[in-house]
């Protein structure tokens, strides 16, 4: 296969080395910018992703419909998704990466302003398509970008800083909502305003952009089964999120907490997984990944099994979701230091783009599952974190060193 040095975002594919064995990063300033840049751009959405979520749903909820319209029009960035899934290896390669990035960045910021604009309400439906679509070219190709750009040395340190970055943004975006207000066109002016800005950040042609490759396929199915542990991290992070996010807070009600209280302990496991990224990402470069994803799967599934004796202290309860979020949130950084490791190209695009696909899985599924742990049992949310996270350590214990 034909080795071609970084494109310049040329209209015309260009050929990259072998997938299996991504290239060793340059050191130097330039490079280190180039990092920060696409640390910045990925925070920059992360933040104005979380913004324009909330605020959707209180739009549409101010209107008055229920529920069942709004879960619906939400479910629309899945559908989003799973169309970029198939096409995004194809247009990466077409685009070049860094006009692949500033295209999702002004198709988010231009849907954006046109939520506001839309007279029926209908039309908020393939608009959400839109969004999803851009989300996820934006998630994969600064995942791939930042990949790039990072040698096997620092690969997991620099993974730790994109996905603690990254939830930052998750976690200022509803903050920055709240000192807008959810009124008129402002809060979405605001979106699309910071949507763009993230634009600066590697629009430059000093900011080194990675060659991609024509795909040889581009089935999602294909790509999953390149490596099924990473489809399994990924459905499994998203599954206990979305069911975190969901019951936490009333599950520690229902143990006899007051909901102030109770709508802490979100926060204080979201701190955990932002804070202690850094010195895992460390380990994932210092060790062997595989044993480290072991450990770390083991350590969240027995640490979930202490939630219900924890849960009668409130300092105890702190300080295990915190320490606990920080290594579950390990999990999936270390596994996209081991993908990013072993692939790279179209093949980690569509890697990615298809892991994108089993988050949606796992998102969907997780409520589900442990809501109706929940109604089993009263400590069915643990119960069922704890089993999910078993499951996962017993099957990569069970996987070859080759992951």
């Amino acid at each position: 296969m034909t080795t071609s040095t970084t494109d310049p975002d040329a209209t015309t594919p260009a050929t990259v080395q072998a997938a299996a064995t991504p290239p060793a990063a340059p050191a130097g300033p330039a490079h280190l910018a180039a990092r920060a840049a696409v640390v910045a751009t990925a925070a920059v959405f992360g933040l104005t992703y979380s913004l324009s979520a909330a605020l959707i749903a209180i739009d549409l909820a101010g209107m008055g419909f229920s529920e069942t319209v709004i879960g619906a029009n939400a479910s629309m960035h899945a559908v989003g998704v799973l169309i970029t899934a198939f096409l995004l290896p194809r247009a990466a390669a077409l685009l070049g990466m860094r006009r692949a990035v500033l295209t999702g960045l002004a198709l988010s910021a231009a849907v954006l302003l046109l939520f506001p604009l839309m007279p029926d309400f209908r039309l908020w439906f393939p608009l959400r398509i839109l969004l999803g679509a851009a989300s996820e070219t934006l998630f994969v190709l600064s995942e791939t970008w930042l990949n790039a750009l990072s040698s096997e040395a620092t690969r997991a340190r620099a993974m730790a800083v994109y996905t603690s970055v990254l939830s930052l943004g998750f976690a200022l975006g509803p903050v920055i909502l709240s000192l807008v207000g959810t009124d008129g066109a402002a809060p979405y002016i605001t979106g699309a305003s910071l949507t763009a800005f993230a634009a600066v950040f590697i629009i430059s042609p000093k900011i080194r952009a990675p060659a991609v490759e024509k795909p040889a396929y581009t089935n999602p199915v294909r790509f999953m089964k390149l490596s099924p542990p990473a489809m399994a991290v990924t459905a499994l992070n998203a599954a206990v999120e979305t069911a975190g996010l969901t019951f936490l807070a009333l599950y520690a009600v229902n143990l006899g907490w007051d909901e102030p209280q109770a709508t802490r302990l979100m926060s204080c496991l979201m701190a955990g997984a932002i804070v202690l990224q850094l010195p895992i990402g460390w380990l994932g470069d210092k060790t062997d990944r595989r044993r480290l994803l072991i450990l770390l799967a083991a350590a969240a599934s027995l640490g979930a099994l202490v939630w219900p004796s924890a849960l009668k202290n409130p300092l105890a309860t702190y300080g295990l979701l915190f320490v606990w979020g920080g290594l579950f949130v390990g999990i999936y950084t270390i596994m996209l230091a081991v993908v990013g490791s072993r692939f790279s190209g179209s093949e980690l695009i569509g890697l990615y783009a298809a892991m994108g696909l089993m988050w949606g899985a796992g998102a969907l599924l997780g409520p589900l599952l442990a809501g109706g742990a929940m109604q089993l049992t009263l400590h069915g949310l643990p119960l069922f974190v704890a089993a999910a996270c078993g499951a996962f350590c017993l099957m990569v214990a069970r996987t070859g060193k080759r992951l």
